[in-house]
C-alpha cells in the first residue's frame, strides 16, 4: 500500500494541510523506522510501522484546527478516530487501530467517561508494538513547529493533560525505545 494515494485522495485542493500532514508523518516515521532498526528484538513489522506512521493523522482534514489550515467541524481531539473511520472504510483497519490509539500516550474509556471527551466510548491506548512506537514517536513533532524536534521534558509535561497515567507510560516506552537518551 502506498500512503500517498490516500493522502492525495483525501487532502485534494489542500497543499498547505497537505505538506504539514507530510512534513510531520515523514518526521513520525523516519523516529519510528530507527526505533524498529535499533530494536529487531521487538518484532515490529517495519513496513507497515512506515505506512501507518505516515497515515496516523489523515484524520486532521475533518477538525477545525485554523493554525494547521484545517477546516473541518470537528475538535481536534477526535481526527484519531475519525482518521480510523476512513482507513476502516479505505480497508486498511491495522492502520485504523494506530490513527485511533496515538493521541497523548493514549486514552483510557475511564477518561473518555470522566471527561466526558467527545469520542465514541471504548479504550484508545496503544494494543500493538507498532502502535506503541508510532504513538511515542509522534509525541516528538508538532504540527506548528516543523522540522523541529520537541524536548523530551517538554513533551512529557504536554502529557500530564492526560494524567499521571499517561505520563507513566511514556516514561516506559522512552525507557524501552530509546533508553540510550536517558531521561
Amino acid at each position: 500500500m502506498n500512503p500517498l494515494i490516500l493522502i492525495d485522495k483525501y487532502y485534494e485542493g489542500q497543499d498547505e494541510l497537505k505538506h504539514i500532514l507530510l512534513t510531520h508523518s515523514r518526521q513520525v516515521a523516519d523516529r519510528a523506522l530507527k526505533i524498529v532498526d535499533a530494536h529487531p528484538e521487538f518484532g515490529a513489522d517495519r513496513q507497515f510501522v512506515e505506512e501507518a506512521a505516515m497515515l496516523h493523522d489523515i484524520g486532521i482534514v475533518m477538525v477545525d484546527a485554523p493554525r494547521i489550515f484545517c477546516k473541518g467541524s470537528h475538535k481536534y481531539i477526535e481526527h484519531g478516530y475519525l482518521g480510523a473511520e476512513l482507513l476502516r472504510k479505505e480497508g486498511f483497519p491495522k492502520h485504523a487501530g494506530v490513527a485511533e490509539r496515538h493521541t497523548g500516550s493514549g486514552i483510557t474509556l475511564e477518561q473518555v467517561i470522566r471527561e466526558e471527551l467527545p469520542l465514541p466510548p471504548q479504550d484508545y491506548c496503544p494494543r500493538t508494538i507498532e502502535e506503541e512506537i508510532i504513538c511515542y514517536a509522534d509525541k516528538f513533532y508538532s504540527k506548528t513547529r516543523l522540522g523541529e524536534e520537541v524536548p523530551y521534558q517538554k513533551v512529557r509535561n504536554s502529557i500530564w493533560m492526560y494524567g499521571n497515567d499517561s505520563v507513566l507510560r511514556f516514561d516506559k516506552w522512552r525507557e524501552k525505545f530509546e533508553p540510550e537518551l536517558g531521561k
